[in-house]
């Protein structure tokens, strides 16, 4: 298989980076990919960051919006995902903070209340148990899954939630 130039390699994350936002962590896995040299790694992307290809706190916003909105997720699991990515802990805590406190508190009861109707539980302290873990693996934070649960659960049916 034919190597690929620096220039077709540029082009190729330029075409990458504008299908959808893009971190700095996902070029270099496309590059490394490629087997393109340090060098050429290092170059090709500072001249996407410097061409606006590539915006760490533009990505960082967007990845927040869309793992809370369509996958459901909590700031503990989108926190874990972006450090793999190795996003700053500064910009992982702004984009973080930006999340609207009302809607991730709904979308928890909303969460929890749809899974209450599918679960099978010998008691109130079983289906309890399996919702919280239901919601740690969501990311969410046990606190206020807790909160949420002693409401739903104790407080008997979904219409509590609301």
């Amino acid at each position: 298989m034919k190597e690929k130039t620096e220039a077709e390699l540029l082009h190729l994350c330029a075409a990458y980076c504008s299908a959808a936002e893009r971190c700095i962590h996902d070029v270099k896995k496309k590059l490394n990919a490629a087997d393109a040299s340090p060098e050429v790694k290092e170059r090709i992307i500072r001249r996407l960051v410097d061409e606006k290809f590539i915006d760490e706190t533009r990505f960082c916003r967007s990845f927040v919006n869309d793992k809370l909105r369509f996958n459901k997720w909590g700031r503990i699991k989108i926190d874990f995902e972006l450090r793999n990515r190795g996003i700053s802990p500064t910009l992982r805590e702004e984009s973080l903070g930006s999340i609207d406190e009302q809607f991730y508190n709904d979308l928890l009861a909303e969460l929890l209340a749809s899974k209450k109707k599918s679960i099978k539980a010998k008691d109130a302290r079983d289906a309890y148990l399996k919702l919280l873990r239901f919601g740690a693996g969501r990311g969410f934070e046990s606190n206020l899954i807790s909160r949420c649960l002693q409401q739903l659960v104790k407080g008997g049916d979904d219409e509590t939630m609301e």
